[in-house]
């Protein structure tokens, strides 16, 4: 029974191993056999697959076709026109490059490099006039309230009703009265004034309004236009009337006078500096006859500068602070002084006498005074908010009535100016942002207005007030600096019309309060806060 069984398991065993198809040594396992069923199946698949078919092309193409494959061309032409395009590659890659193209041609169009060249930096303009000193920052106490210095309340208040512009400096004595020596301040002891300082040849002109407005479009600026004259803000300037050569003058808030010609080597640059005055510098002028500087100030004291005699003589002195003068004779020799206190003085340098008459205008202090070119007796004042002329010949010590009125100014007046050659306008400078032109062609009564002009006259603290003066060239013109940006100065014809707007991106580059028009040369100088010279000219000075 045994034995039956052994044979039947030995016969199993064969069996299997002849239906078992041998392994392959590399396979992990057995691998099974495929059916017959499936092996009909792939062969009857094998049968359905249809033979390729031989495709034939013919030339001919129409005009859709045709369309198609120019296109084709100029893609692959835009393609090969790409930047980095190398042959062979794939559509990923000439798409990346296709955006680069479009990207960097957007970029062109936004004009990037002129744009970053306009909004770099431009380099400072070089230095030239006098040189800025160093000084040392003074320590201050410290700030302590009344709490901390055991003190109590103040229930008392002090106003200071005097002007900023008037106030005397606690650290600056006035000048003694007399003559001053005439000693730069920049030079040294032992240097002797230039013999060229002041030319003496004069000449006047005028011209048409056309050709007056083209050559105020010739003039122009440059880096060597523009000098350090004096220190501080500058509060008046002047042109000597030659016209042979530039020769001008300036004078700052702290009683400094700056005197530069271009074309000089003495000084710093051709700037002469001195220190005629304490206080600030108001007006000044250069009287033909002789050829001296006169100057008022703050501190009561107007002086002449002699060359001759190499010293600043003291013209007239009072114990109120001068605003303007004017001269009252052909030959300069009298002048008419407009004081703080409202009072009028009519000084002759011929004579040793303080003064020839003083007269009271009014309780406000006189801003300025100007004589009539042809009808020397006349004057206009600008007291405060009111402008009136006067008749010297009818003037007495006090209460004194004006031939003439104009009226309309809302606010404190800067300035008030006869027209040069005829005195039939007067222009004002009014703290209301307007400027004015009168007809005074008849002085008595109020006199019309002509015209106003709306302009910012709003300088602050900091700057020097603007005003409008005639160009002695052209007796219905004047000029004014202006607070606007870009900064500029402005040409006005007395219509109202502009005639020319001077700007500079490079060089007038601050608010140029105080202006001035050469006599005889076609010139213009724009003084600024920190005592430099602008000139506009159509002669550049090397």
């Amino acid at each position: 029974m045994d034995e039956n069984k052994i044979d039947l398991s030995l016969k199993t065993m064969q069996l299997l191993q002849e239906r078992t198809p041998p392994q392959d040594p590399g396979m992990d396992g057995p691998v099974r056999r495929t059916s017959r069923r499936i092996r009909e199946k792939q062969n009857q698949e094998k049968n359905q697959i249809l033979s390729p078919k031989c495709l034939t092309f013919t030339s001919e193409k129409n005009d859709s076709e045709e369309e198609e494959d120019i296109e084709e061309a100029e893609v692959k032409d835009d393609k090969e026109s790409l930047p980095g395009y190398r042959e062979g590659l794939s559509e990923y890659e000439l798409e990346r490059l296709e955006n680069i193209r479009q990207n960097q041609a957007f970029l062109n169009t936004l004009n990037l490099p002129q744009i970053s060249e306009a909004l770099r930096p431009k380099p400072k303009p070089t230095q030239k006039g006098l040189k800025r000193e160093k000084t040392e920052s003074e320590m201050l106490p410290v700030r302590k309230s009344l709490r901390l210095q055991n003190k109590g309340p103040q229930t008392t208040l002090t106003l200071d009703t005097t002007s900023y512009a008037a106030r005397e400096p606690e650290d600056k004595p006035k000048k003694a009265p007399g003559p001053i020596p005439l000693d730069p301040i920049n030079l040294d002891e032992h240097v002797r004034l230039p013999e060229d300082l002041v030319p003496l040849k004069q000449e006047a002109g005028t011209s048409d309004l056309i050709l007056y407005q083209q050559m105020l479009q010739k003039l122009s600026i440059n880096d060597s236009c523009v000098v350090k004259v004096v220190k501080d803000r500058i509060c008046s300037a002047a042109f000597h009337p030659t016209s042979s050569n530039l020769l001008m003058a300036a004078g700052d808030k702290s009683g400094h006078l700056g005197l530069w010609k271009p074309d000089a080597s003495w000084g710093d640059d051709g700037v002469i500096y001195f220190e005629p005055h304490s206080r600030a510098i108001t007006s000044m002028a250069f009287s033909s006859h002789p050829c001296n500087l006169i100057t008022v100030s703050y501190d009561g004291s107007a002086r002449s500068m002699d060359l001759e005699k190499a010293v600043f003589d003291e013209v007239y002195r009072s114990s109120s602070g001068l605003k303007s003068f004017d001269f009252l004779s052909a030959d300069c020799s009298s002048l008419l002084l407009g004081e703080w206190n409202g009072d009028v003085a009519v000084v002759d340098r011929r004579t040793e006498k303080i003064y020839e008459s003083l007269y009271t205008m009014a309780a406000n202090p006189l801003r300025c005074v100007h004589v009539h070119p042809v009808q020397q007796h006349y004057f206009v004042v600008a007291e405060s908010r009111f402008v009136n002329i006067y008749d010297l010949r009818h003037l007495k010590r006090r209460n004194n009535l004006a031939v003439g009125e104009l009226n309309g100014h809302s606010r404190s007046v800067s300035s008030a100016f006869f027209s040069p050659l005829t005195g039939n306008r007067v222009l004002t400078t009014c703290m209301d942002n307007t400027i004015r032109v009168f007809d005074t062609s008849l002085m008595e009564g109020r006199s019309p207005v002509l015209k106003s002009i709306t302009h910012n006259m709003q300088t602050g603290r900091w700057l020097s007030k603007l005003s409008a003066v005639w160009d002695p060239k052209q007796q219905d013109c004047f000029v004014i600096g202006s607070v606007d940006r870009p900064r500029r100065i402005q040409v006005y014809h007395e219509s109202g019309r502009r005639l020319h707007t001077f700007r500079n991106m490079d060089h007038l580059t601050t608010v140029c309060s105080i202006t001035a028009f050469h006599p005889s040369r076609n010139t213009l100088l724009g003084g600024n806060s920190s005592g430099r010279l602008h000139i506009f000219t159509d002669s550049f000075i090397n």
